[in-house]
């Protein structure tokens, strides 16, 4: 049976090992933080480049969308126009 000198010894050279063990462990976490914040930096700015692009976009179409509905209810109100007042018109190019 080893003595209790042996014994501690043993356990000391176990905790001198986990020490040097929980170091590389945190030097590992470092790395991987870094390394995660600047993916995360990299992915941030291409959202918000597409983002940028996308309301640019939503922009245009929002123009368009509302060009076309006004031509297309102006259209509308002087056909109207044109029918409510078929009669007067017909008169005067009489």
């Amino acid at each position: 049976m080893p003595s209790a000198v042996e014994r501690i010894s043993v356990v000391e050279t176990q905790v001198i090992n986990l020490a040097e063990k929980i170091d590389d462990i945190k030097s590992d976490v470092k790395v991987n933080h870094e390394d995660i914040k600047l993916q995360l930096k990299t992915m941030y700015d291409a959202s918000c480049s597409q983002h940028a692009e996308l309301a640019k976009k939503l922009s245009e179409v929002e123009k368009f969308k509302n060009k076309w509905i006004y031509l297309v209810t102006g259209g509308a109100v002087a056909v109207a126009f044109v029918l409510s007042h078929l009669d007067s018109i017909k008169t005067f190019i009489s």
